[in-house]
């Protein structure tokens, strides 16, 4: 039987919710609501494209949390009538009910505070991936492609939108390296805490002794620039190559020469997309990512600090922040935040909430 939530549950939860508007208030969040409805209903809003659309992605964020609190604070009102009828009736069954609503409450609750942890500067953002494989052969490629499957399914359930810019594939097994972006709400925010070094403990499927082997791979997540980052990129700086997409056979994007890879001269960065069908498409989304990568690394050079966002990751032992263990016994450790599950195939099929959330709590600590 649950065990009944007492009058002080329910004030501890609502203490929770108004911490969440401290110290605005929701009077004050209204006043700003409409406010900004003015801005955006003004004659002239759309003179400035990128800042009449900025205006708007703020206006429907700030609606939709000031709905979320009112829905949460009746939700809490409910459950405390519910409890109470419940009590006087001596029904057990209900009082069941009325814990695993107030659970699921609490667990919204918690998101809500884990998004205010997400106020850096490009929280917000889309974000790019790059995915390698490091040390151990075929393991690690074949690593690094189940990482891929497990961070697309992650977006797929948290319905973020994935896209795979590049993939290079191994001679074996598995991938070389893959790119990705990610847009959604904070996706920036949430999937930096993925960046570092994974390792995956196994039984090898390539190792014929069938004896257990390590192997490693990174992660790196940038956010995606925005136009007005102005992240100017001379031509002379550039050297643009166009090859035939390569990956398995029947694809029409392999028909053509329509995949870019693009050489920043200075730095010796590196990108490539060929997952669109057109090389001017292939081209843009290249630019974005260099954009992305170089925005990234003027930041770090600026601060220092900014390394936890996709600093440098070395897949090898010694560097991991994840242990993914599937022999001889099965378990996923985050070595941050020794957050850890017991069930490997539910991480690898995108169950990524616990590690990420853990993730996020950790880094505003070692950030206060």
């Amino acid at each position: 039987m649950t065990q009944d939530i007492s009058p002080e549950d329910f004030n501890i939860l609502q203490s929770r919710i108004a911490e969440l508007l401290d110290p605005a208030g929701k009077e004050q969040l209204a006043l700003e609501i409409l406010q900004l409805e003015k801005l955006a209903s003004a004659p002239d809003v759309w003179a400035d494209r990128d800042a009449a659309e900025s205006l708007l992605v703020k206006l429907s964020s700030m609606r939709g949390f000031l709905v979320e609190i009112q829905n949460l604070e009746t939700g809490i009102s409910d459950l405390r009538v519910l409890r109470q009828l419940a009590l006087e009736s001596g029904d057990s069954k209900e009082l069941e009910a009325v814990g695993r609503e107030f659970s699921k409450i609490g667990s919204l609750v918690d998101r809500l505070h884990e998004s205010r942890m997400l106020s850096g500067e490009y929280d917000a953002r889309a974000a790019v991936m790059v995915i390698r494989s490091g040390a151990g052969g075929d393991d690690a490629t074949d690593f690094a492609a189940m990482l891929m499957r497990m961070y697309l399914r992650y977006a797929e359930i948290s319905g973020i939108k994935a896209k795979v810019l590049e993939t290079s594939y191994a001679e074996g097994a598995g991938i070389k390296s893959a790119s990705l972006k990610f847009e959604g709400e904070y996706a920036y925010g949430r999937l930096s805490v993925e960046s570092g070094t994974h390792r995956l403990v196994r039984m090898s499927p390539f190792n014929s002794a069938g004896k257990r082997q390590t192997s490693f791979a990174a992660v790196e997540v940038v956010p995606l620039t925005e136009v007005s980052d102005e992240v100017e990129i001379p031509e002379s700086d550039i050297r643009i190559d166009v090859f035939r997409s390569s990956g398995p056979g029947g694809q029409s994007v392999n028909t053509t020469d329509s995949a870019v890879r693009i050489t920043h001269l200075p730095t010796g960065t590196v990108v490539s997309c060929q997952n669109e069908k057109s090389q001017l498409q292939n081209k843009l989304e290249a630019m974005k990512v260099l954009q992305s990568r170089l925005l990234e690394a003027r930041n770090r050079e600026a601060d220092a600090h900014k390394r936890q966002l996709a600093g440098e990751v070395k897949a090898s032992w010694g560097e991991q922040m994840r242990s993914y263990v599937l022999a001889p016994y099965r378990m996923v450790k985050d070595l941050r935040t020794e957050h850890e599950e017991n069930n490997p195939d539910d991480v690898f099929n995108g169950k990524l909430d616990g590690f990420i959330s853990a993730g996020i709590r950790w880094r505003a600590k070692q950030n206060p």
